[in-house]
């Protein structure tokens, strides 16, 4: 398997984790806050990364603004993106956050066009039209409903985590290039957490170990370890290979991949809807790594 098809089926895997990133903040929020659990969530990952990190570690000297540029990446990236997922949370439904995280190939794309990283084309357009298309479709007007006035907050908290995570994507990749993926997404989650940690004591009064719930536990270390380190693994990984465009436009999984947890979790029946949405997302995918495989970032 070639790095390229290999880096496509990381983004996959990456974002249908992604989804479960969205459903376990709901299981545990209620017993703290979202500050906290975004601390604790990269507490658990730096934990996950730390027996590995000497052996990650590049041979060649890193120069003072390239940590810079590290811990600013992992501070949006790592610290507020996923506050700003779990505060989100506290307005809307698990579904309408998923179809906020879905607008990070739009996002990303407009980024990358503005700052002259990727080429604006039909294709591209076409192929993130789809996949968001499918993710609208999938949830409905129920998903886009406008009724609850909390909701506005609940989306602009989403969305604007979301260009947090769209930067990343962009502006990153040459940071990834130049160190190695594992490397920057370990560093910068340190990063990340020690600018939590400041927020955190403020918050509750303390930092320790979290008095949770079994299923908050439970929660916690899947955020940290499979939605955690292991998801912004593969996603980073695979950022280093594929254009950020390519790599973002798999996210549109993730607001699937919360559905069907629900269906397992909950018990929910899968409809033609979820069956109609998938085909739009899959199309979009297909489309979008077709058209952008051969483009390469600045």
């Amino acid at each position: 398997m070639n790095k390229t098809l290999f880096a496509h089926a990381a983004a996959a895997v990456a974002a249908l984790s992604a989804g479960g990133g969205v459903v376990a903040p709901l299981l545990v929020i209620g017993e703290t806050d979202p500050v906290s659990l975004a601390f604790y969530r990269n507490f658990v990952s730096v934990i996950c990364f730390a027996p590995v990190l000497p052996f990650i570690w590049p041979k060649h000297r890193i120069p003072l603004t390239e940590y810079g540029k590290i811990a600013l990446l992992g501070i949006l990236f790592f610290g507020f993106f996923p506050w700003a997922l779990n505060a989100s949370l506290q307005y809307i439904p698990a579904a309408r956050g998923a179809v906020g995280l879905a607008t990070i190939p739009i996002q990303t794309l407009i980024v990358a066009v503005l700052f002259g990283r990727e080429n604006l084309t039909l294709a591209k357009l076409i192929a993130v039209g789809l996949a968001f298309m499918g993710v609208a479709f999938v949830f409905g007007l129920e998903a886009i409903n406008l009724s609850t006035s909390e909701y506005l907050v609940g989306d602009s908290l989403m969305l604007l985590g979301v260009f947090c995570a769209a930067i990343y994507s962009v502006f990153g990749r040459g940071t990834l290039m130049r160190h190695g993926p594992l490397f920057v997404t370990a560093l910068a989650m340190v990063f990340a957490a020690l600018a939590l940690f400041p927020l955190t004591y403020f918050q509750s009064g303390t930092v320790g170990v979290p008095v949770l719930t079994r299923e908050g536990w439970l929660a916690v270390l899947f955020l940290g370890s499979v939605s955690g380190a292991i998801q912004f693994s593969l996603f980073t990984w695979a950022l280093r290979w594929l254009p950020a465009t390519t790599t973002v436009l798999y996210l549109t999984l993730s607001p699937v991949t919360a559905m069907l947890l629900g269906v397992f979790l909950i018990g929910e029946t899968v409809t033609s809807v979820l069956v109609a949405g998938l085909i739009f997302i899959l199309s979009g995918i297909l489309i979008g790594s077709g058209a952008l495989s051969g483009v390469t970032t600045k």
